[in-house]
C-alpha cells in the first residue's frame, strides 16, 4: 500500500481517527478532514511522524464548502487512491411523531448528501484514473429498523443502497466499493446522539464488552490492502455480545 493516498471524512475521532492511524502506520499518505480545527492540526502533528499528511476542516453538509476544500489540495494530494466515507451522526432517540425536524435535518444532510458530495468531488478522478477503492461506513441500522431509531435508520439504509449502486456503476471502472457496518462502537457517537448527555451515553454500552473505534479500523485497513482482484464487498461486525440491533446479552 505504500505511496498511496486516502482521503477521511470524520478524522477527528471515533473511526476515523483510529482509521487514520492505522494508515500512518502503514506509510499511506493522509488527506484527514473534520469540523474541528485543533483536533486535525494536533493529528497532523501526530501522524506526520509516519507519513504525509494534510489535513481540510469543513463540514460536509455544505456542499460549496466541501467542493472548495477538496479543489484546494496541494498536487501531491490530488490524486486520492482511497476514500473512507466516515463521517456521519445520530441525533436524537424519538419515535416517528416525536421527532426533531433539525435532528432529521442534520442526519439526512450529513449521513446522505455530505457523503453524496464527497463521493462527487473525487470518485471522477478516481474514473479517469481507472483505478480507486472506497469504503463507506454504513450501520447495523442499515442493515435493520429499530425502535425510534427511524430517522438514522432510513438514513444508514441510504448509505446502503448508495454502497450497492456505487459498486454496479464503478465496476466498468476498476473501482473497488466496500461497506463496513457496525454494530455497537464505543466512540462518542452517543454523545452526539443525546447531545452531550454522558449518563445516557454511558448506559449504551454498560454490561457488555463493546466494540472499539481500533476494531473497525483495523478491519478498514484489512479491506483495503487485499490484492487488487480482491473486493469485500459488505460486512456486518458485531461485538461478540451483541446479536442483532436489539438483542444484547449484558452482564
Amino acid at each position: 500500500m505504500n505511496h498511496k493516498t486516502a482521503f477521511i471524512t470524520g478524522a477527528t475521532s471515533g473511526i476515523g481517527k483510529a482509521t487514520a492511524k492505522i494508515f500512518a502506520k502503514n506509510k499511506i499518505q493522509l488527506i484527514l478532514c473534520g469540523r474541528r480545527t485543533d483536533r486535525l492540526a494536533q493529528l497532523k502533528l501526530e501522524l506526520g511522524k509516519y507519513t504525509k499528511v494534510t489535513t481540510l476542516q469543513f463540514d460536509v453538509r455544505d456542499k460549496e464548502a466541501t467542493f472548495k476544500a477538496i479543489d484546494s489540495l496541494p498536487f501531491e494530494f490530488q490524486k486520492i487512491d482511497i476514500l473512507i466515507n466516515n463521517a456521519g451522526n445520530a441525533h436524537g432517540l424519538s419515535s416517528i411523531q416525536d421527532g426533531n425536524i433539525e435532528d432529521w435535518d442534520a442526519m439526512i444532510d450529513i449521513n446522505v448528501k455530505g457523503l453524496l458530495y464527497v463521493s462527487k468531488a473525487i470518485i471522477p478522478k478516481m474514473v479517469e484514473n481507472n483505478r480507486g477503492f472506497v469504503v463507506n461506513i454504513g450501520s447495523i441500522a442499515g442493515k435493520e429498523v429499530y425502535p425510534n431509531g427511524n430517522v438514522y435508520c432510513a438514513s444508514k439504509h441510504a448509505v446502503n443502497a448508495l454502497n450497492k449502486a456505487m459498486r454496479i456503476d464503478l465496476n466498468k471502472h476498476n473501482i473497488r466499493v466496500s461497506a463496513i457496518h457496525p454494530g455497537a462502537v464505543e466512540t462518542e457517537f452517543s454523545e452526539v446522539r443525546f447531545k452531550g448527555d454522558k449518563e445516557k451515553a454511558n448506559n449504551v454500552y454498560k454490561g457488555f464488552d463493546a466494540l472499539q473505534a481500533n476494531d473497525i479500523a483495523e478491519i478498514i485497513y484489512f479491506v483495503i490492502s487485499r490484492p487488487i482482484h480482491v473486493n469485500i464487498e459488505d460486512l456486518i461486525v458485531y461485538p461478540t455480545a451483541q446479536a442483532s440491533a436489539t438483542i444484547l446479552n449484558r452482564e
